[in-house]
């Protein structure tokens, strides 16, 4: 919104207000503004690390209650923001509660769910996020009509609403069985875990739960077994890999374009919107396949074919505007027919990451690590997940204004990597139990080689009954 712009980053605002080039690739070029945006994401893979130690010490329920909070905080402060210093600090705790959300929410949905249904619950926390940014892009549409150009304010300060909702809907939660085991509440365990699965027979899964707590207690250091234990190489692979090729999709760079692209077709002064709602729209439709599907056709099939339908028409996208824009990036006009044939493609392309790579990028790492190790990988995959995103934020318009249409093949190799390394590296694991998770790498071709556990403890006395 340009009020934001002119009363806290004036030299962005006077330098797109005075720029006159037609360079479409350069247009958008600033690193200023770009800083403040993503310092939210540097912010939420610092405090990934500590909501690891409160997620496991407190539970899953509070880790969520006092990301809300801090949350909500930021948000206000952000909302009365008279100062550039008011808005960094506001973004800063916002960033610290989206690292507690991230870290907290995904394990709870993991742990509370029947295995049979754990990938459609979790998928669900994707889709509230999609819709979430479809309602957003509403909202600011309209609070930057308002006169006055105090919009911005009622924008930030919007963001309180579902920390609101998640500091309230916390007092009526419960914690997870796993994580009241974890913390020696066994009976209230037990007597959740019969009023959420509907019946009384639970003792095949309390049993699971309880071997994996007195595995856990075996380990005294978590983050310390993840990084140096050959076991859990296979799971730490998955939680730094996943995150990591989530955010070279290359989904900002195609998002990028839409605005410039849809106002072409003859939405006007209207375009940002009508791209924020058409994939917007897409985002969501396309996460319900997910939501139907994850159970049902398996997670690895899901990366599988959203990776190749990612592929195609990030290569057509990279084909059409290399054609028009070439390596100058100047033009003044493009055909009408050209711009829907492009929008079209990026429509595809939305939803092909929307279905695999956007919910199950979460839903794969929350349901892989054992007890002992779940809440330190779950903030592993997070601070990736947040480092890469910052990243990505930082650089891709200084690449685009470098690279040219270029860039978009360079997204396509990652594309082609990452499907590569799901074809040949990771298993199926829907419909385990999330407690026998380890048998998928000791029954996979290449991670069981990793699997050979150590004598002692609980493994010791298991081989001994086995004898």
């Amino acid at each position: 919104m340009a009020p934001f712009l002119e009363k806290f980053f004036p030299s962005v605002y006077h330098n797109q207000m005075d720029d006159t080039s037609t360079n479409q690739y350069c247009k958008f070029d600033s690193q200023i503004l770009t800083l403040f945006t993503s310092s939210l994401y540097l912010a939420a893979l610092v405090a990934s690390f500590f909501a690891s130690t409160m997620t496991k010490k407190f539970g899953r329920r509070k880790s969520m209650m006092f990301g809300g909070l801090i949350f909500l905080v930021g948000a206000i402060i952000n909302a009365a923001a008279v100062h550039i210093s008011m808005l960094i600090i506001g973004r800063v705790l916002l960033g610290i509660g989206v690292g507690f959300a991230n870290q907290s929410v995904p394990l709870y949905l993991s742990e509370m769910s029947p295995y049979n249904y754990r990938g459609t619950f979790n998928v669900c926390f994707q889709l509230m996020i999609t819709i979430g940014i479809l309602v957003a892009n509403l909202f600011n549409y309209f609070f930057a009509k308002i006169e006055g150009g105090w919009g911005w304010r009622l924008s930030l300060g919007l963001a309180g609403v579902p920390a609101i909702i998640i500091i309230i809907s916390s007092f009526f939660l419960s914690d997870t069985p796993n994580s009241l085991v974890d913390r020696g509440r066994e009976e209230e365990a037990k007597t959740l875990l019969k009023r959420i699965r509907g019946v009384e027979n639970i003792d095949a899964e309390f049993n699971d739960i309880l071997a994996a707590r007195n595995d856990a207690r075996l380990v005294q250091n978590p983050w310390q077994n993840i990084f140096k234990s050959r076991c859990y190489r296979p799971q730490l692979v998955m939680s730094i890999l996943i995150p990591f090729f989530q955010q070279l999709t290359g989904i900002n760079v195609i998002m990028f374009y839409a605005p410039v692209l849809f106002k072409t077709i003859g939405f006007g002064s209207d375009a940002s919107l009508m791209s924020a709602v058409i994939t917007g729209v897409i985002n969501v439709l396309a996460t319900c396949v997910s939501i139907g599907f994850a159970d049902r056709w398996g997670r690895r099939t899901l990366f599988l074919e959203g990776g190749v339908q990612m592929l195609i028409f990030q290569i057509a996208v990279a084909a059409l505007i290399g054609a028009k824009f070439g390596v100058t990036g100047d033009v003044t006009e493009l055909p009408k027919w050209f711009a829907i044939v492009v929008v079209i493609c990026i429509c595809f392309y939305v939803a092909g990451f929307a279905w695999s790579w956007g919910p199950l990028g979460w839903l794969y790492p929350s349901e892989i690590f054992s007890l002992e190790i779940r809440s330190a990988g779950q903030s592993v995959n997070v601070a990736v997940n947040m480092f890469f995103t910052f990243s990505v934020a930082q650089v891709f318009l200084g690449m685009l204004c470098t690279m040219k249409f270029g860039l978009f093949i360079f997204f396509a190799f990652f594309v082609v990597l990452m499907t590569l390394f799901c074809y040949f590296f990771m298993p199926e694991t829907k419909n385990i139990p999330i407690e026998e998770m380890t048998r998928v790498w000791r029954d996979h071709w290449f991670w069981k080689r990793f699997m050979d556990e150590p004598v002692t403890g609980a493994n010791e006395m298991t081989r001994i009954e086995q004898v």
